[in-house]
């Protein structure tokens, strides 16, 4: 699904959405769930990317439905994988998921990837700005490119509207009620979450803090 000029949500991962940036270079945002990769790979297809065109997969957070291709993709497309350094030991199964993404991480066996790198200290990527967002993770981020906000899991989206995650999906309820307003002080048009329909941004998160 075409969000922008620049900006696709890709069909494959309806539900947890994975996301494609078509700029200077082909970026994807997560990965969906264990095994969704050959979908993203049709997906890519579909609008002329082939696997070795990926340049980049950017990581919000380290659940299970947000890497759960990741390994798969990385082999594939062998693209650069980013992710924070707070999430990382989760991705590589270094320390283990909090509560019920504990349980969940038993159900959905995810292979590991490598190699992945930690995200500038600047959080400049070229067109590209990564922000510290935590709350739902420790580590969790959003990303901006060209005034298009990818939420990953600090909201949702529901019925057109914004909405707030469940609250025993959060590491840390607090500390993501800060994150929410950090980002809501960046300037962004359209919200690409993980959950829900993108949409465009009318007035501000306060509602959500």
């Amino acid at each position: 699904m075409k969000v922008t000029d620049n900006v696709y949500a890709l069909d494959s991962t309806k539900g947890n959405y994975a996301y494609l940036i078509f700029g200077e270079e082909i970026i994807l945002i997560d990965t969906g769930r264990p095994g969704q990769g050959k979908g993203i790979l049709n997906d890519l297809k579909s609008v002329g990317i082939e696997p070795q065109d990926v340049k980049h997969i950017l990581i919000t957070h380290h659940d299970v439905d947000h890497i759960g291709s990741l390994a798969f993709l990385q082999q594939a497309t062998g693209a650069k994988i980013w992710a924070s350094k707070e999430d990382i030991p989760y991705i590589y199964g270094e320390k283990n998921r909090p509560g019920i993404k504990k349980l969940i991480s038993y159900i959905m066996r995810v292979k590991k990837p490598e190699n992945i790198n930690l995200y500038p200290e600047d959080g400049k990527m070229g067109d590209i700005v990564v922000i510290a967002a935590p709350g739902h993770t420790p580590g969790h981020v959003c990303i901006i490119y060209n005034g298009v906000l990818f939420a990953g899991d600090l909201f949702r989206t529901s019925k057109g509207k914004i909405a707030p995650m469940k609250s025993f999906m959060n590491w840390n309820d607090s500390v993501l009620k800060e994150s929410l307003v950090k980002i809501d002080n960046y300037d962004f048009e359209w919200i690409c979450p993980a959950h829900g329909e993108p949409l465009k941004r009318n007035g501000q998160l306060k509602e959500l803090y």
